[in-house]
């Protein structure tokens, strides 16, 4: 079931008890530190699960991605707490934020609204693979599940590893969208696997590889697919 929520007040913006503990919390202690990476407003009121505090991407991130998708519309497939859907609603013309689990939704509706801009997203509860039929839009962002913080004890991460479903088949889902699709993984992923997704596209896409950097250590990597330069 599809369940659009826009909401357009402030009120009850708040920072909930597990942000507030964050600095004890063994699962979310070593993430507490990278907070104002993660989101430069946190102390106005910015909430996470404990899951948000490892996947979301870091803002100066999500930023440079959000650059290359200017007065489009964007379709944030797993947008999680919001972190990418905040940046992609202050210069894109308009985002669908979709999430499978409604807590997280609710997450990325407060964050936004901190942020100012949850009157340019649409977000939606639901699981983007079934919803893939019924959406449009000018680019496509994906930055699926990579299994948790373990993904990095491999030396090199497969396509196959994404979740919920592996890579290939993701991929195949979003171009029956559109060819303007951004994708967003580890920074140990097998780069060979990533040209594959573009030359085996009919016909075979454009691919940029950008490595990104925060404090000056590689975090992860953002890989540009489209006919044209997104």
């Amino acid at each position: 079931m599809q369940l659009k929520k826009r909401s357009r007040s402030k009120k009850g913006i708040r920072n909930s008890s597990i942000e507030r503990d964050n600095g004890t919390s063994p699962k979310v202690k070593k993430y507490w530190i990278q907070r104002y990476d993660l989101f430069s407003r946190y102390d106005e009121g910015i909430e996470m699960d404990e899951e948000g505090w490892y996947s979301v991407t870091p803002e100066e991130i999500a930023i440079k991605q959000a650059e290359r998708c200017r007065g489009k519309v964007v379709i944030d497939c797993f947008s999680g707490v919001g972190g990418n859907t905040i940046q992609f609603a202050k210069v894109c013309s308009s985002v669908i934020a979709i999430d499978i689990d409604p807590k997280k939704v609710e997450l990325a509706i407060n964050n936004a609204m901190v942020y100012g801009v949850a009157d340019n997203v649409d977000f939606v509860v639901g699981d983007f693979i079934k919803l893939a039929p019924s959406l449009k839009g000018d680019v496509l962002f994906l930055s699926p599940p990579w299994g948790g913080p373990m993904y990095n004890k491999v030396e090199s991460f497969k396509m196959d590893m994404l979740q919920p479903i592996d890579g290939y088949s993701l991929f195949q889902i979003a171009q029956s969208i559109t060819p303007n699709i951004i994708m967003f993984l580890p920074r140990n992923v097998d780069l060979d696997q990533l040209e594959e997704l573009a030359w085996l596209s009919s016909p075979p896409l454009t691919l940029e590889i950008e490595e990104n950097c925060v404090g000056g250590r590689l975090k992860a990597i953002t890989a540009y697919f489209s006919y044209n330069a997104v």
